[in-house]
Parts: structure tokens; C-alpha cells; sequence
């Protein structure tokens, strides 16, 4: 009696130890599920969050339209973080005039960022109207975006992560230069101007 009882003890503790196996491994695959299905719906809202390609972003320009960067296939690209209150502001000029002379050869965006001595502190509406009152610019201009730092937008990570060696804005007005196949040809500091030899020489490759 004694050794059936002790081995009904035993089966009961055994039966115990399963079940509460199998309720942990069934909790672990729900919360995988979970996390998978969470991982998804976020990739499906934002269109930017695991792009490997240059084609597959959208971003929404000054004035709240979304763009797609498939638009640009087969045309060179220039990439600017630009700033209102700069030293180098006044590259928007040849930025313009870049735009405006060799509109057929590159594309020329904008993207204005307050990472850089705070050098960009306006709304999307004041960056507008500044650069439309100050230079006349016509090329595309996209929200304010961060191009370093913890927050700084998919798009930028991606330029640095395939730029030649590797580089990132260090200023306002840094430069990227995208090839007609969506790969990243180059990266230019604030002092190389838009319209330099350096980087007409680039375009016309």
C-alpha cells in the first residue's frame, strides 16, 4: 500500500510538471505570434521602416504630399540637409540654379534638419515660405527630418549605411549623391558647393 501510494504521488507530480510545460510552451508560441504580428502591422503603416532599396521610400514633402522615391528610377539624385539659419543658406542659390540648369541630368530635394546648431527651427510652413521668399526655390523640399542621432529618419540611415565609406552629415548642407540605378555615389560636405566642378564632374559621369 505504501509503495502504490508513493507511486501515485509520483505519477500525480510527473502529470503536474507536464501540464504546466505544455502551458508554457503554448504562452511562448502566443506571444511570438504576437510579436510577429506587431512587427508586421508596423512595417504595413510605415512604408520606410525596413527598406533596403532607395526606391521603396515615400516621404511627405513641405507641404503634407507623399512622394515616392520609385519616381526617380533611371535619373541621378542629390540628397541635401539644409537649413535656414546657416552659413551655408546661401547654397540654396545654386541649388536652385542647379536645379533649374541641370534638372535633366539630376534631381535636386531637400531636406531640412534642426540637428545642427539649431540652425533650422521652423515649421514646415516657415521653411517653405522662407526658401520660396529668399530663393526662389522650385526643386522639391520634404518635411523636416533628423539625419543623425537615435531618430534619424530611414532614409538617412540608409544613405549612410551605402554611401562609400560609410559617411554621415556632419553640417548643414552635406551632400549625397545617388546614381540613375538607386546606389550611392557619393557623399559631399557642406563646403563643396552645388554648381563646384567637383560635383558637376559627378553628375555627368
Amino acid at each position: 500500500m505504501t509503495r502504490t501510494f508513493t507511486f501515485l504521488l509520483l505519477i500525480t507530480a510527473l502529470m503536474g510538471l507536464l501540464t504546466t510545460f505544455v502551458a508554457c510552451q503554448n504562452g511562448a508560441s502566443k506571444n511570438l505570434t504576437s510579436d510577429s504580428e506587431t512587427m508586421a502591422a508596423e512595417t504595413t503603416s510605415n512604408p520606410n521602416a525596413q527598406t533596403s532599396d532607395f526606391y521603396g521610400f515615400q516621404v511627405k514633402t513641405l507641404d503634407g504630399k507623399n512622394v515616392n522615391f520609385s519616381d526617380y528610377k533611371g535619373k541621378k539624385v542629390l540628397l541635401v540637409n539644409t537649413a535656414s539659419e546657416c552659413g551655408y543658406t546661401p547654397q540654396y542659390a545654386e541649388l536652385q540654379q542647379l536645379h533649374e540648369k541641370h534638372g535633366n541630368e539630376v534631381v535636386v530635394l531637400g531636406f531640412p534638419a534642426n540637428n545642427f546648431g539649431g540652425q533650422e527651427p521652423g515649421s514646415n510652413e516657415q521653411i517653405a515660405s522662407f526658401c520660396q521668399k529668399n530663393y526662389g526655390v522650385t526643386f522639391p523640399m520634404f518635411e523636416k527630418v533628423s539625419v543623425v542621432g537615435e531618430d534619424k529618419h530611414p532614409l538617412y540611415v540608409w544613405l549612410q549605411h551605402n554611401a562609400p565609406n560609410q559617411e554621415e552629415p556632419a553640417w548643414n548642407f552635406s551632400k549625397y549623391l545617388v546614381d540613375e540605378n538607386g546606389q550611392v555615389m557619393g557623399f559631399y560636405p557642406s563646403k563643396v558647393k552645388p554648381m563646384s566642378e567637383e560635383l558637376l564632374a559627378a553628375i555627368k559621369k
